[in-house]
């Protein structure tokens, strides 16, 4: 189901960037799909960090067979070799009990979200081993659907910028930060754009 801020934040974009307009004009009927349940989302996206996708998947599979319905219980549940037998990683496998035992102490606050804003969100995120700003940001724009994040580190959304408005030129941080700002309150949905601007078919987080 599409946001209910889409079709607003598209018209708004579309008024104030000719540039956006045209890539908006040129992806009439997609947008931004939620992901699903938070540590569910969270654990895939550390499964995924530094693989093909098609390594991912496998790895993934063979998790939830393990694991059963993915709950930090469940995954508290099974022994580190049995994780790491799936294919994880050491390193991966710490981090995904580390992620468990953040939900199951109550360290993650799902309920009050809600009420927290974007970076209050991202910094008890980070606190999470194997979590950095990036895998938080594209965790507030698919699964949270935050209309506002720009997630700067981004290597598509910088290509994308620089394919649109610089001719494939190289910019900064600052320029880039600077463009942003003409999209607020709706940087999620730019960002999002600029993504299918390199490839039509949406990714999944």
């Amino acid at each position: 189901m599409k946001p209910e801020y889409w079709d607003r934040a598209k018209r708004a974009l579309m008024r104030r960037d000719p540039v956006m307009a045209g890539i908006v004009r040129a992806h009439p009927k997609v947008f931004l799909v939620y992901r699903g349940e938070p540590f569910f989302t969270l654990t895939r996206a550390i499964v995924g960090q530094q693989i093909s996708v098609k390594a991912a998947q496998s790895v993934w599979d063979r998790l939830c067979a393990c694991v059963g319905e993915m709950t930090p219980q469940n995954v508290l549940a099974r022994k580190r070799p049995e994780l790491r037998a799936c294919g994880l990683s050491d390193r991966k496998t710490e981090y995904i009990a580390d992620l468990a035992q953040h939900f199951a102490d109550g360290r993650i606050h799902v309920h009050r979200w809600p009420q927290m804003g974007d970076e209050e969100i991202i910094a008890e995120l980070v606190e999470v081993r194997g979590i950095g700003r990036w895998t938080a940001e594209m965790f507030l724009i698919f699964n949270l659907l935050r209309p506002d994040v720009f997630p700067l580190d981004d290597l598509g959304l910088q290509k994308g910028i620089q394919r649109a408005y610089f001719n494939g030129r190289k910019v900064s941080v600052r320029t880039l930060t600077r463009l942003g700002e003409a999209w607020r309150p709706w940087r999620s949905v730019a960002t999002w754009y600029l993504w299918r601007s390199l490839d039509p078919v949406p990714v999944e987080y």
